[in-house]
């Protein structure tokens, strides 16, 4: 066989060990069934399953997390109390994914912890870590890239595009994403 031109992905392997990928499989049968179906008051019950499979959750009556959000690894997953993951959120946290106490992430949410080195032919998985800071709110249809830290306090405005760490207490917009001012504190009433 003639050698053939590369290509992107070429000699591309797993880098996950089988039990690993057996884990993750065992997962996707209960995300798609119990955690799925589980009624949606039911947050923690879901929490429970998350723990179950290795998730840190120190207190899953205290966190909110809706039937239709998906996590890729729940053992690379922290959820502090008063987190909250809404519908349809992704969680591809092929690296540790934190939610600091009171952190929000709103329906349709997309964290994604990994990449791929686009500068090799086999296309190596990198993968970092994001924390979402304590009480911040992301708005809907938000992305955030690996390695991101988004600070305590901080808003992101609906379908902003976060590919570096954000400011403690500012209000951010955009794609890409950027403060645009401070965020008042919060008032109680």
């Amino acid at each position: 066989m003639p050698d053939e031109p590369p290509y992107l992905g070429q000699h591309c392997v797993t880098p996950y060990p089988r039990r690993e990928v057996l884990l993750r499989w065992l997962w996707a049968l209960v995300q798609a069934t119990l955690f799925r179906w589980s009624p949606r008051p039911l947050h923690g019950f879901r929490a429970r399953l998350l723990r179950l499979f290795g998730a840190d959750i120190a207190a899953p009556s205290q966190v909110v997390i809706f039937p239709t959000a998906k996590v890729t690894f729940p053992w690379r997953l922290v959820l502090a109390p008063r987190a909250m993951v809404g519908p349809h959120v992704i969680l591809y946290n092929l690296a540790l994914v934190t939610l600091r106490r009171g952190a929000n992430l709103s329906q349709n949410c997309h964290l994604c912890a990994g990449t791929h080195d686009f500068l090799r032919w086999d296309m190596p998985l990198i993968t970092r870590p994001i924390v979402i800071g304590e009480n911040a709110w992301l708005g809907a249809d938000v992305f955030v890239g690996p390695g991101v830290t988004v600070g305590d306090l901080c808003v992101v405005g609906a379908r902003s595009v976060v590919m570096h760490d954000l400011p403690p207490r500012k209000i951010c917009v955009g794609q890409p994403c950027r403060p645009i001012k401070d965020r008042p504190e919060p008032r109680t009433s």
